[in-house]
């Protein structure tokens, strides 16, 4: 997807603090992480970008653009919710476990990110090769502090809030919302409530997707991206 979107434009793939090859300690925020984001666009001299954010990335780049609204042109926001949306606060047993191993397995990954269709699987095993084909220069892999100060930062935006919606109202950038139909993770119904509070928001939902959506028609999901951002 990423190789596809940077065709014709530069992308800048950002590892927030104490992720991957950024140093530092994860923060347990989502404020937080998007002032890490702020501070590295800052540092490389950016005046206007496209967003795109996916999962809790997606929350990074709400909080980003409400920040700083006069930075973001466009924004994507893939798989994600809004701050105080429904059933995001406590996540079901089987999605729980499924996120939160110590040591996530193949079938783990499929099961949280793929649909139980024997297509969708296959994509997911197509998905799990591809991550893996490069074997230098590799991101280091994260560990359960990382994990844990995500999850902390996903469940205190997740507390059951309606109030918060109101904040979208700031968001007034032209923004793409993407998801899978059935988003088992940040449910799809977050997808629809967040295209139906963004002043200006359209709303594309994938077939037989969970939350992997974006990795099962990555080709697809990026054409959707670019004519999205061209216009």
């Amino acid at each position: 997807m990423v190789d596809r979107l940077a065709q014709d434009r530069e992308v800048i793939l950002f590892d927030n603090r104490g992720v991957a090859g950024s140093t530092g300690v994860v923060p347990d925020n989502v404020t937080d992480m998007a002032r890490d984001a702020l501070a590295f666009i800052d540092a490389l001299g950016l005046k206007e970008v496209d967003i795109l954010g996916f999962s809790l990335g997606g929350y990074v780049a709400q909080e980003l653009t409400l920040l700083r609204p006069r930075l973001v042109r466009r924004l994507v926001l893939a798989g994600t919710a809004p701050q105080g949306g429904p059933d995001l606060h406590r996540w079901s047993e089987t999605v729980f476990a499924l996120a939160t191993a110590d040591q996530p397995t193949a079938d783990d990954l499929l099961s949280l990110f793929f649909s139980l269709s024997q297509e969708s699987r296959a994509k997911g095993a197509e998905y799990l090769q591809r991550i893996y084909q490069r074997q230098e220069g590799r991101d280091a892999p994260t560990d359960v502090a990382t994990r844990d100060a995500q999850l902390a930062a996903i469940t205190t935006w997740g507390i059951p809030d309606t109030s918060r919606l109101n904040r979208l109202a700031g968001i007034t950038q032209p923004t793409l919302v993407a998801n899978g139909d059935d988003d088992q993770m940040m449910h799809t119904k977050n997808s629809h409530l967040l295209a139906e509070q963004l002043p200006n928001a359209e709303l594309r939902i994938y077939p037989d997707a969970n939350h992997g959506f974006l990795d099962q028609s990555p080709e697809l999901l990026a054409d959707d991206i670019v004519e999205f951002l061209n216009r």
